[in-house]
């Protein structure tokens, strides 16, 4: 028995498109009904990512006035400095790598891994999902691509990775907490100056911001049947919550301190700017 009329000429008319291109949905000229400025949202997303890509892009590569010597100072665009080419004194950790050619940014170690988290944080792909590829660009607006295959083909499919690049997160956060430590430094030993609350500052937003990623609150409580046979954990869980509900700002912030915290320490190093000392 054929299908009926209907059904064959709604399935040509598909032609394999979903969401608001189906046939099973209402038939709008109209991109959107919506009568506000929707389009603000995306393109600011667009103008601060794109400033925050095009500035540390341009740090990374450059090599110039990223350790400070007197006081123990380094951009978190360095950390870990673990080449022949750090100059010395930043590299924390040794250098267990040779001279690197230009193309290779002295933080290349963590560099990717740092790229990767916040590329498949949560936050972020709705950021640029609707910023960059409109899809879609707001609620409520109808985006350009007429098929949707969700999170399931490579390249997208690496978003799930998002999990495991949590782990590196945390260990490049612990990295970054000890450049702080290291930096309460002067030439007479202890020292304490304003690029120490600036380092400080941007250590304890990354914390904020690693920790309230989603993987973090699965992490801590996310396979847990009853709660109240994992009281700590239960704890830890309701915290990582709260913080979890600030997950945007959180983004935003950290790329403003990763930002002046680098630029700060880019004009001390570069004799622009003198520290202010409290101590030492």
């Amino acid at each position: 028995m054929s299908a009926p009329a209907t059904d064959r000429n709604a399935e040509q008319h598909d032609n394999g498109r979903t969401g608001v291109f189906s046939s099973t949905r209402a038939q709008l000229s109209a991109r959107t009904l919506r009568t506000d400025r929707w389009w603000i949202p995306p393109v600011l997303t667009v103008i601060g990512l794109g400033a925050f890509v095009a500035y540390a892009t341009v740090r990374s590569f450059v090599r110039t006035a990223y350790w400070v010597e007197e006081y123990h100072y380094l951009t978190p665009f360095y950390s870990p400095c673990l080449s022949d080419s750090c100059v010395p004194g930043s590299s924390h950790f040794g250098t267990p790598f040779p001279e690197l050619p230009m193309l290779i940014p002295l933080g290349f170690v963590v560099l990717p891994f740092l790229l990767l988290f916040r590329l498949t944080c949560y936050y972020y792909r709705k950021a640029y999902y609707r910023a960059f590829w409109l899809s879609p660009p707001a609620c409520a607006v109808a985006e350009p691509h007429s098929k949707y295959s969700g999170e399931t083909r490579f390249p997208l499919i690496v978003q799930n990775a998002h999990r495991y690049l949590f782990y590196a997160a945390v260990v490049i956060s612990l990295i970054n907490t000890y450049d702080a430590i290291a930096a309460f430094h002067s030439p007479g030993g202890f020292g304490f100056g304003l690029g120490n609350v600036v380092l400080v500052v941007n250590v304890v937003a990354l914390w904020a911001y690693t920790l309230s990623c989603h993987s973090c609150r699965h992490i801590t409580g996310g396979r847990l049947k009853h709660f109240s046979a994992h009281p700590v954990r239960y704890w830890i869980w309701t915290q990582v919550s709260k913080l979890n509900t600030r997950h945007m700002q959180l983004a935003w912030i950290t790329l403003g301190t990763l930002v002046f915290t680098d630029f700060y320490v880019m004009l001390v190093a570069s004799g622009t700017l003198t520290d202010l000392r409290f101590v030492g």
